[in-house]
């Protein structure tokens, strides 16, 4: 039959992108991880043998004029001595609803930062996000803002530099902290941090020439990560260096990328961004108004190996007994998107929003966690939410789907003079092809028809993936019983008796209780149509549910649960549909031949 042949190919194609999909994203990405772990390991013993061999006490160079400095490297510790590395310098507390960490006052950096709304898992007992974090670890991240100087300047603040704290010792939205440090060419340096209740830090410069002549320096910033994510720059989301700035709009560079690249370096900007993203955090710059800059991004290999992305100025110039100031603002947290928004439009920052990944298909994958996200606030449920979103788009796309319908509804009765047509012309392809468009034309049928309701899927389908996969929302939202984070795969598995034997599966075995009712209702909804008559296109209608219930297995949970409930909406709908058109629900007899004795060939 010719719709079922086209309903086949439709099916076919999206069986081809979920295979390919499963072998090269979602396989490398576990054995990615695996490899990542040991590999991240190895590294840090290396920098801890290494570390120990070298001094500890040794400065840095000094860079050559208006070049920022490099980050130094100093001594490395384990993992479990955070609080002896936060302990080796003097710090300034910084404590809001949405954070908690400190200030290093050597530097002024911020390198000590944790997310108080988020945790490592969904055990509420589990540690908080550690977003950045002091040099000397293995997992050493900070965001650090300074000066570039000259002989006329003298020593200007930069990483070394111990600032004096003028006042408050603690930094919270209703109370800025100053920092002062006065150099011996009578240059006064006042640094005003201050910071709002969710993630954006305000760091004020005012440099004031106590001197005799006019002085003339750089103002840099830099976010310096020396580790990354186990797994990063996926083809669904982009990790690594970001930014947005200049003529040349986004920059992206993977962590790959950049290792090759060892440096890129756009035009210079008056406005924009820049930073390092991860999947979920961030931590970006955004330097000021007032000065042109230059953005780079880049990776270092002399001492640790380090990723940048930074920023210089033009030069400042200061007159005797005049002062200049200059802020930047420094983005580190959570990407949520109502916030992220936020802060592109009240602090007029270009294309902030750009730092979530929405894609290519930006226009239906951002209306799509919109309306989600706007269910959600009604429902109380992230579940809930995909759930009502399924039934909205059926109801968006119910006229086509209906059509559709209704058109596999009339073909189905007009099979006894296809097949005619078929016997007829069965040594005749071309007049059999003649006979059948003019029975479609006759009887007023699409034979297309019966692709779309399943063609119309995928976009939906990729675009709901995308929102589970890249939106900070979607992480550990629970649904109901087991469902505990939507966006991660059903952890239960048919093959340890969903938890009663306690044995450790390989992945491709964690076959879950919603990939196993997607499979049903999937095997529900084929069996809806006539078997096929061709040997071929029955194997691909028998088997087609279960290939689909092991390469769903591994997707989100929210993904799996969208899909059977769409095919148990489609399901009653074709039903309703067909039974309005008076066409055969071939439903009860399919899955009754099932358990049907087949004759034998003598038979």
């Amino acid at each position: 039959m010719e719709n079922n042949r086209n309903f086949f190919i439709t099916i076919a194609l999206s069986v081809l992108i979920l295979t390919l999909w499963q072998v090269f994203y979602m396989n490398p990405r576990v054995e990615q991880q695996r490899e990542a772990a040991k590999i991240e390991q190895q590294r840090v013993e290396e920098q801890k043998k290494a570390a120990e061999a070298a001094n500890p006490g040794a400065g840095t160079p000094a860079p050559a004029p208006g070049t920022i400095p490099n980050a130094p490297g100093g001594h490395t510790v384990t993992a479990a001595g955070r609080g002896q590395a936060l302990a080796a310098s003097k710090r300034v507390k910084i404590d809001t609803p949405s954070l908690e960490g400190s200030i290093n006052l050597t530097g002024a950096r911020l390198d000590d930062l944790k997310l108080k709304h988020y945790t490592e898992t969904v055990d509420k007992n589990s540690p908080e996000i550690e977003l950045l974090n002091p040099q000397a670890l293995p997992t050493g991240y900070f965001a650090e803002i300074g000066f570039v100087g000259n002989d006329k300047t003298g020593m200007v603040p930069g990483a070394e530099t111990v600032w004096n704290v003028d006042g408050n010792p603690t930094l919270s939205p209703s109370t800025p902290v100053t920092l002062t440090y006065t150099n011996d060419k009578g240059l006064t340096f006042k640094r005003t941090f201050s910071v709002d209740a969710n993630y954006m830090f305000t760091v004020t410069d005012t440099v004031q020439n106590s001197g005799t002549s006019a002085v003339s320096l750089f103002n840099y910033g830099r976010v310096t990560r020396y580790d990354k994510p186990a797994v990063a720059s996926t083809y669904v989301l982009h990790e690594g260096l970001i930014g947005f700035t200049g003529t040349e709009g986004l920059q992206e560079h993977k962590y790959a990328s950049i290792e090759k690249d060892k440096q890129y370096q756009p035009g210079k900007s008056s406005d924009g961004w820049l930073g390092i993203t991860d999947k979920y955090w961030a931590v970006t710059l955004v330097p000021t108004e007032k000065q042109p800059f230059q953005p780079r991004y880049a990776y270092f290999e002399d001492g640790r190996h380090r990723y940048q992305s930074d920023f210089l100025t033009d030069a400042i110039n200061v007159e005797a007994g005049q002062s200049a100031t200059v802020e930047t603002e420094v983005f580190a947290g959570a990407k949520e998107v109502a916030k992220i928004n936020a802060y592109a439009e009240e602090r007029h920052i270009k294309r902030f929003d750009l730092l979530i990944d929405w894609g290519w298909f930006h226009f239906i994958t951002k209306p799509m966690f919109w309306l989600i996200d706007t269910l959600y606030k009604f429902l109380g449920n992230f579940g809930l939410a995909i759930l009502a979103t399924t039934v909205i788009v059926k109801a968006i796309f119910f006229p086509l789907a209906n059509k559709s319908y209704a058109s596999m509804a009339n073909m189905k009765k007009v099979q006894p003079k296809m097949l005619e047509i078929r016997e007829k012309y069965a040594d005749d392809k071309m007049k059999q092809q003649q006979a059948m468009m003019e029975l479609y034309k006759t009887e007023k049928i699409n034979p297309l028809a019966g692709c779309w309701p399943v063609a119309l899927q995928i976009p939906v389908f990729f675009s709901l993936y995308k929102v589970l996969y890249i939106t900070i929302e979607m992480r550990h939202a629970p649904f109901f019983g087991w469902i505990q984070d939507l966006a991660a795969p059903d952890p239960t598995s048919i093959f340890n008796l969903f938890g009663l034997v306690p044995i450790t599966l390989p992945h491709m075995l964690m076959i879950g209780v919603w990939p196993l009712i997607m499979g049903v209702t999937m095997f529900l909804q084929m069996r809806m149509n006539p078997t096929p008559p061709d040997p071929t296109q029955a194997a691909i209608f028998t088997w087609m549910p279960v290939i689909f219930t092991f390469m769903m297995a591994g997707f989100p949970a929210g993904l799996v649960i969208y899909w059977a409930w769409n095919n148990t909406l489609s399901i009653l709908q074709q039903g309703v549909i067909m039974k309005r058109q008076g066409a055969k629900i071939e439903l009860w007899d399919n899955l009754m031949a099932l358990f049907k004795k087949k004759p034998s060939p003598a038979e």
